[in-house]
């Protein structure tokens, strides 16, 4: 009777020592096991096939935004001052509505015309951009009725002065608004050790022929005396210093 017991004793031990080395393991991660009936997402890698590709909501047009015939034009690239005309080596913008063959940028040439699609030269250089637009607009009335012509001027290069003799860099210099002689011979990298002071004249073209606009006695200026100040002028495009 007692040999009969004891197998099923051993049984009951082997059992328990089963159950008590699984038990903590599951115990320890009972989320590796979802409970029945919840559903299991399977997550997709990062443009994965079938993965939905965002996209950003298209934009809505806004009224207006399309060109029409007449409309003004966009602001220039650059602002030209009051007094400013189309000279040589300037770059211009020109569009015609309607027909884009012909827009695109146009440098000046050195004798001042500009070469146009379906025009061929047009005299630029010495007219205001307006000027310029309506000679444009009336030479394009015979290639399109009613023609709408846009100009800008996107570089300005023709504006520009010179100063030679007794200063540090010598040379041509862009015009910038409101520069006088003494800003020029400031860029200019200012006087040498051998200039004479007392005499620098202001060269400028007027009806044609070339005559000394002003003349400067630098150390007067720099001294402060009033009336040495109205000396100082304002240059425009094309003057010439001279430093002796």
């Amino acid at each position: 009777m007692m040999s009969t017991m004891k197998p099923k004793g051993r049984v009951r031990s082997v059992a328990a020592m089963a159950v008590a080395m699984v038990w903590p393991v599951w115990a320890a991660a009972p989320q590796a096991v979802p409970p029945q009936g919840t559903p299991v997402v399977v997550a997709q890698p990062a443009g994965g096939a079938g993965a939905p590709v965002p996209q950003a909501p298209a934009a809505a047009a806004k009224p207006g935004a399309a060109a029409k015939p007449g409309a003004p034009p966009p602001p220039a690239a650059v602002a030209p001052p009051p007094d400013y005309v189309i000279g040589p080596d300037d770059v211009l913008t020109i569009s015609l509505w309607k027909d884009t063959t012909v827009n695109g940028d146009v440098t000046v040439r050195p004798d001042g015309k500009i070469s146009v699609a379906f025009l061929n030269e047009i005299q630029a250089a010495g007219l205001t951009p307006e000027q310029l637009r309506a000679v444009l607009t009336t030479a394009f009335s015979s290639y399109q009725t009613d023609p709408t012509v846009t100009l800008v001027v996107k570089q300005i290069n023709s504006r520009k002065v010179y100063i030679t003799g007794e200063v540090g860099r010598a040379g041509t210099y862009p015009l910038t608004e409101h520069m006088t002689v003494l800003n020029l011979i400031s860029v200019a990298g200012g006087l040498s050790a051998y200039a004479d002071k007392d005499n620098i004249s202001v060269l400028r073209v007027v009806n044609g022929a070339t005559v000394r606009i002003a003349k400067l006695n630098y150390g007067d200026i720099t001294d402060g005396n009033a009336k040495a100040f109205k000396q100082n002028i304002e240059l425009k495009p094309g003057d010439q210093v001279i430093v002796k």
